[in-house]
């Protein structure tokens, strides 16, 4: 894979590790399951980080003509860098949601987030 993609300087000790599939520099890791370094702290973390945890997705679908715009609640299930997945415990439905159209997300409790 082509770091520079990444990482547009080239260093290829920088950018996204295809081992661990974490991005940063080598060595940098979540020590707790709660706090995450500056250079980790992107939506997909975040959310792994809140597994479990019901949360309200704003998301916009800017070619869509009956529904741009759509709330979808549920029980974050797993994130990865382009989608998340959510379960809504109420319909059985689960979501397979792109990143690319979220707005943001709206949690109604305290959320698993330190940034160090």
């Amino acid at each position: 894979m082509n770091n520079s993609y990444f990482n547009p300087n080239g260093n290829p000790n920088l950018g996204y590790n295809n081992m661990t599939g974490s991005t940063g520099a080598p060595g940098s890791s979540v020590s707790s399951g709660t706090e995450l370094p500056m250079e980790q702290s992107y939506v997909e973390n975040i959310l792994r980080m809140n597994k479990g945890k019901i949360a309200s997705f704003y998301m916009t679908f800017p070619d869509a003509g009956e529904w741009k715009d759509r709330i979808f609640t549920g029980v974050v299930e797993q994130a990865a860098r382009d989608h998340f997945v959510i379960s809504d415990p109420k319909t059985g439905k689960w979501y397979l949601l792109l990143s690319i159209y979220l707005d943001f997300i709206v949690f109604d409790e305290e959320i698993n987030y330190k940034v160090i």
